[in-house]
């Protein structure tokens, strides 16, 4: 491959003035990750923790292999949608490592309106399972809901996406082998019951963890029948009466604890899929792409510049250099993964598009991974170009 040669002036004032615009932006980005991260509010946060339980983050934590990432995703679904809820939706997702298997995690937030069910809780919950159907990633699914978030109820169940994708996605799953794993560590109601009725394995925590269709409040409310939480059901009456769970925890750390039991049995690791190189650095330092992201969205970026600091070696083997250049397209490595690389360099023309499904098609062929990085306002508009 062509290593890609710098033309970057990192003492120009343009330079200067995108990196300080970079800056800026990535400080609001850690704010609101910041806030993501916190969950609910102070008071919401000190009453779960007076129970003895562990946060979601220290729960996801407690279970990954030790030392090992968490790639989150997902992380501010929800931004500014409702009043008093902070990014995220109520439930926090993303894969990590567990005895050595690639795993997508699946938490509800507690501390976050009881991790109770909005809209876009489903939608982050349905792109979470998406992407484990795509790669076979077994499902670890945290529960502790109040079910559906009555006031956003009309946007739970109404279309594909939503709440009933959600289980249809477990059993299908299911049946192609991916692995479905749940683990109650509260009071689960409704929404929040069906999860881990229909995993393939469920641990439950001996008088904290419950499920039920309708709490015992709403028992009483209608049929004036007074039970209780653990009768109606807690750990034992599943375990025991129901069978709909398989295994008994004392706390929390219990339940991880035999959760990560169940995945070491899951059968072998999964291979490869595909060949990984040596990794090597970029020539140039990461760090400069903040002044090359042009911060007047009117003017240009040079993404060239972007890929020489992004690319292993800052090589790249650019496809169809003299035709439709408003679009670079090409194969490179990262972390040593060979990936096809289609990035924007203007708006686009039809020879652009023309030039993008030839690529596309190619890596298909191939099996290699995509990576679109996109700046674009759209397609060339115009009588000379409406022909094409």
């Amino acid at each position: 491959m062509d290593t890609i040669k710098t033309a970057l002036d990192t003492s120009s004032n343009e330079y200067q003035e995108n990196y300080k615009a970079s800056l800026e932006r990535r400080e609001e980005l850690y704010q609101l990750r910041s806030e993501a991260r916190q969950g609910g509010s102070e008071k919401a946060r000190k009453l779960h923790k007076d129970r003895g339980q562990m946060t979601v983050r220290e729960r996801i934590h407690a279970l990954i292999d030790p030392g090992s990432p968490f790639f989150e995703i997902s992380e501010l679904a929800g931004l500014h949608m409702y009043d008093g809820v902070p990014p995220g939706g109520s439930m926090v997702t993303g894969v990590g490592r567990v005895k050595g298997r690639n795993c997508m995690i699946i938490a509800n937030d507690p501390t976050v309106k009881g991790g109770t069910l909005f809209g876009i809780t489903c939608k982050k919950h349905v792109r979470a399972q998406t992407i484990a159907r795509r790669y076979r990633l077994p499902c670890i699914t945290m529960v502790q809901s109040g079910g559906a978030f009555l006031p956003d109820v009309a946007n739970i169940f109404p279309d594909i996406g939503h709440g009933g994708t959600i289980m249809r996605n477990q059993v299908l799953m299911s049946a192609e082998g991916t692995a479905q794993i749940a683990l109650v560590h509260g009071p689960s109601t409704a929404g929040g019951a069906y999860i881990p009725a229909l995993c393939d394995e469920a641990v439950i925590i001996r008088e904290q963890g419950a499920m039920f269709l309708g709490s015992p409040e709403l028992v009483f409310a209608a049929t004036g029948e007074v039970v209780g939480q653990e009768e109606l059901g807690g750990a034992e009456m599943h375990c025991s009466v129901s069978g709909v769970t398989d295994h008994i925890a004392e706390d929390d750390a219990h339940a991880l604890a035999i959760t990560r039991n169940i995945v070491e049995n899951l059968g072998s690791l999964p291979k490869m899929r595909w060949d990984v190189a040596q990794p090597a650095e970029p020539l140039y330092p990461m760090e400069e792409i903040y002044g090359i992201i042009s911060h007047d969205p009117k003017l240009p970026t040079d993404n060239r510049e972007i890929l020489a600091r992004l690319l292993d070696g800052s090589e790249f083997h650019e496809f169809k250099a003299m035709y439709g250049d408003t679009l670079i397209c090409g194969f490179g490595r990262i972390k040593g993964f060979s990936i096809g690389i289609l990035m924007n360099n203007g708006v686009l023309f039809s020879e652009s598009a023309s030039k993008a499904a030839h690529f596309i098609d190619l890596c298909c062929k191939r099996d290699i991974p995509i990576l679109f990085s996109a700046d674009i306002n759209g397609f060339m508009v115009g009588r000379d170009t409406a022909g094409y």
